[in-house]
């Protein structure tokens, strides 16, 4: 008996009035991850496609493997260059990366997932598809050894208090990623700011905790006064092709431009993601950037390092391609999106440069604007209402 078959022969069991009818959406949910819906609308007017919300999340998380991947090789490649074991061998550095990036995507789909099909079964309704994205975003955004304890307990507070409180996916407001990695930021400081924790290999090549390497960012947010950031950089291994390809400690999923540019063309393709967000942010953040360059203090080396040396480092890419274009939290009219974006690349550069205690910016900038989104759109359209011609009677 096939998978397809067990779930025809037990329908009738998991319909709302068959025995096990406080297990329907679970089991809907789960048919419907492997095959498609077969429930079809019964009126005249529709739209044939085979695209639902679950394939549509599918194709972001498509998006999101060469993020994954590159992560899971870079997490290797710092733990085993740490210690000063080979990093020639493909085969141990992909393996000792997976060992590590692997069980945090185990815990964040296995405690999110849990609690989404908890409050499904509770409420009765489906269950919210959101989660297959955010539960390999948050991952992502994670430095590799944080303690999976306090992983778990993150996604848990993200998708509890930033999605299942306000009804869940499509009611929320907040990105429960960054919501669950903004609670584990201020809550776990130590693990998660300034200084990535990278778990290195001892000789008999066994994950150890206590190994600490400066980021890029802590190079410069940290430098003395007076001090050339690009030559703190460069003196430091990270050098701007280095950093664009992404060898350089970092969060999981954060580090290499070019992976996160490869999702960013499927998002764009599909137009699953917003090329105007993604745009209208660069601008901003160039634009900031270069202000700073002008205006500011000349012996900071945060407000003296050019922009694409900003654009490079850190979570900018990442942020803008996959966190800021979500389709919930962000506004919805394209006016909209393009004032979104924008306010995101400059204040994401302000919170970075002028304070270096939060040196990745663009989570604080990303769920500031969700906030404001809502707002924005509102504005938008209240002004485009305004210039309508009225009708005559």
């Amino acid at each position: 008996m096939n998978l397809e078959q067990w779930f025809k022969d037990n329908e009738e069991k998991f319909s709302k009035s068959g025995p096990n009818g406080k297990w329907h959406e679970s089991y809907h949910a789960i048919y419907t991850f492997f095959y498609n819906n077969h429930i079809k609308t019964n009126t005249k007017v529709h739209i044939r496609d085979g695209v639902d919300t679950k394939r549509y999340m599918v194709l972001v998380i498509i998006a999101l493997m060469p993020a994954l991947f590159f992560g899971i090789f870079n997490a290797g490649y710092q733990a085993r260059l740490s210690v000063g074991l080979s990093v020639d061998d493909y085969f141990a550095v992909i393996l000792a990366g997976a060992s590590l990036v692997l069980p945090l995507v185990a815990v964040s789909y296995g405690v999110g997932l849990g609690i989404e099909f908890f409050f499904a079964t509770i409420r009765g309704h489906a269950i919210n598809e959101g989660f297959l994205v955010s539960g390999l975003l948050y991952p992502l955004i994670l430095p590799v050894t944080i303690p999976l304890w306090q992983a778990g307990l993150g996604i848990a507070f993200g998708v509890i208090v930033g999605k299942e409180v306000f009804g869940g996916t499509g009611r929320n407001f907040l990105n429960p990623a960054l919501t669950a990695r903004c609670f584990v930021f201020f809550t776990y400081p130590s693990q998660m700011s300034g200084e990535i924790w990278t778990g290195v290999l001892n000789a008999k090549d066994q994950i150890v905790d206590g190994f600490s390497t400066a980021t890029p960012l802590a190079v410069v947010a940290y430098a003395e006064k007076g001090s050339d950031g690009m030559k703190l950089l460069e003196d430091a291994g990270f050098g701007i092709s280095n950093l664009i390809i992404g060898l350089v400690p970092g969060s999981v999923g954060e580090t290499s431009v070019i992976a996160i540019l490869l999702g960013a063309g499927l998002l764009i393709f599909t137009g699953v993601g917003s090329w105007r967000t993604m745009v209208s942010a660069l601008v901003g953040a160039l634009l900031m950037g270069f202000l700073f360059n002008i205006y500011g203090d000349k012996d900071s080396a945060m407000l003296g390092l050019p922009p694409l040396w900003h654009l490079a480092m850190g979570s900018f890419a990442f942020a803008v391609v996959f966190m800021a274009t979500d389709p919930v939290s962000s506004p919805t009219t394209n006016t909209a999106k393009l004032i979104y974006g924008f306010l995101i690349g400059c204040m994401g550069m302000i919170i970075r440069v002028m304070n270096p205690a939060y040196p990745e910016g663009w989570m604080l900038a990303i769920l500031l604007m969700n906030v404001f989104a809502p707002l924005i759109d509102y504005l938008v359209m209240s002004y485009k209402t305004s210039k309508r011609i009225p009708n005559l009677v």
